[in-house]
């Protein structure tokens, strides 16, 4: 199929599409930032999270402005790439961008916690929206979406939780307004923002408040 575009024939898929490489690829390439952001050293994961936004958003940027080279890209990273970032910024751009402001400002804990609920929650609540998302709330958002993200973000809450020793005696409640953090930060469009950007922003943001009102910066010390 020609896309809009592009000079040679590319067969790209579209947001409404199921797309399991992206997601494949978005799980994967997110849940490897956070192991190196869990078991490297600070400043060695910060580089290479650098290191990856200087190589990639400058030719995301390059790409737009050269049609030679968006060809290319596009021909390049089919698997991944969807019709709707022919002529726009690719998600990738977003979701570095919205790592890094994360892991500049927000604590060690919420910084995991964020990279749990991108890696998992959003590409789950999207999968679940497109096969059973009858009821929709924003746009492209459904409940059913809506739901799938609170009951990961939930889960993956409880387990860090758990795993770390952290709030026992709040377990549930702690992980259960969680989910609620991370479903809604999935959820609510924010402007015309990519929500690979607005939900680990929302996210850490929402897990900041939450975890201060239940002490968990003084008990951990």
């Amino acid at each position: 199929m020609l896309v809009e575009g592009i000079t040679q024939p590319v067969d790209l898929k579209k947001r409404s599409d199921i797309h399991y490489a992206r997601k494949i690829w978005h799980m994967s390439g997110v849940f490897a930032m956070f192991l190196a952001y869990v078991y490297l050293p600070p400043a060695v994961s910060m580089i290479i999270l650098m290191v990856a936004w200087s190589l990639f958003v400058p030719f995301d940027f390059l790409r737009l402005k050269y049609p030679a080279l968006n060809d290319w890209a596009m021909h390049a990273f089919k698997p991944i790439m969807r019709q709707s970032e022919v002529k726009k910024l690719a998600g990738t751009t977003f979701l570095l961008s919205g790592v890094l402001i994360v892991d500049v400002l927000f604590p060690r804990p919420i910084v995991a916690l964020t990279l749990l609920f991108l890696a998992f929650a959003d590409p789950i609540a999207s999968y679940f929206g497109i096969l059973y998302g009858k009821d929709k709330i924003f746009g492209h958002k459904s409940i059913q979406g809506f739901m799938a993200a609170f009951f990961v973000c939930a889960a993956v809450t409880f387990i860090y939780l758990i795993y770390h020793n952290y709030l026992m005696d709040r377990l549930i409640v702690v992980s259960l307004f969680a989910g609620l953090v991370g479903a809604f930060a999935e959820l609510i469009p924010v402007a015309k923002l990519d929500d690979n950007l607005t939900l680990p922003l929302m996210s850490a943001v929402g897990l900041t408040i939450l975890f201060y009102f239940f002490g968990f910066f003084s008990a951990v010390g």
